[in-house]
């Protein structure tokens, strides 16, 4: 087999960041949080056969505090883009609950095969796990709990939408399960679209803006994430100027 048909055939791992690299990908830093640029392709936690992790290179993001930040949430390990750290147990705390109550506004940008017909809409479909054996993987299920997304398209091109996705809702793979219940799967997902299960295209969703109100008195701390190399040629094709 030659090289080029390996590589495909292997599985995209980002190695375990240096706290070099870490720390290059901070956005936005005070002193309750910190907002990092996640890679695509490094799960966030140490999973049960170990390898690299996002939690892993917290220790190089103490920043000068007796201990390193810890999640506020997570994103899934293909999806790239704005994650929320707290950098200490009261912070943490406070961003819990701002998520609990759906005061952190999110956006996501998706390059999604065909597309929806109008400029913009609502998709209120509740979500179930599909099975037990599956874990994460869910299923739309009108006995499941309710899930919303507001979507808006931001471009088209090449059969293909680039989509902005605020979710109402943070259900698990939300934003992957609708937009191919719509009939648009992400480009790249290997779970409930076309994807192939290893190598290019990778999931083409990535966390692009996230608005925390996490001061009473200042206005909501807002942190944007540039699209990450994988996701630039398609985003191109739709209309993306590059910013």
């Amino acid at each position: 087999m030659n090289e080029s048909l390996e590589s495909l055939n292997r599985p995209i791992d980002v190695p375990q960041l240096t706290p070099e690299q870490i720390q290059a990908r901070v956005l936005h830093r005070d002193g309750l949080m910190l907002v990092i640029d996640k890679p695509a392709g490094l799960p966030v936690h140490r999973g049960p056969k170990g390898g690299p992790n996002l939690e892993a290179s917290f220790d190089a993001l103490r920043f000068g505090l007796p201990r390193p930040p810890v999640l506020a949430h997570r994103l899934d390990k293909d999806t790239s883009g704005c994650l929320i750290l707290g950098r200490h147990r009261k912070a943490t705390a406070s961003l819990g609950l701002l998520f609990k109550h759906g005061k952190i506004s999110k956006t996501y940008w998706a390059i999604v095969e065909g597309g929806p017909a109008q400029d913009e809409g609502t998709i209120d479909m509740p979500l179930g796990r599909l099975n037990a054996e599956r874990g994460w993987w869910q299923k739309v299920d009108p006995e499941g709990q309710q899930a919303i997304t507001n979507w808006k398209v931001m471009g088209r091109g090449n059969g293909l939408t680039w989509l902005a996705l605020e979710p109402v809702t943070g259900r698990t793979h939300q934003l992957r399960v609708h937009s191919a219940a719509q009939g648009w799967p992400i480009v790249g997902d290997n779970i409930y679209g076309n994807g192939p299960r290893f190598g290019e295209p990778r999931l083409h969703l990535h966390s692009r803006e996230i608005g925390i109100p996490i001061s009473k008195n200042k206005e909501p701390v807002r942190v944007v994430a540039p699209p990450p190399e994988h996701m630039r040629e398609r985003l191109r094709a739709c209309g993306w100027n590059g910013e």
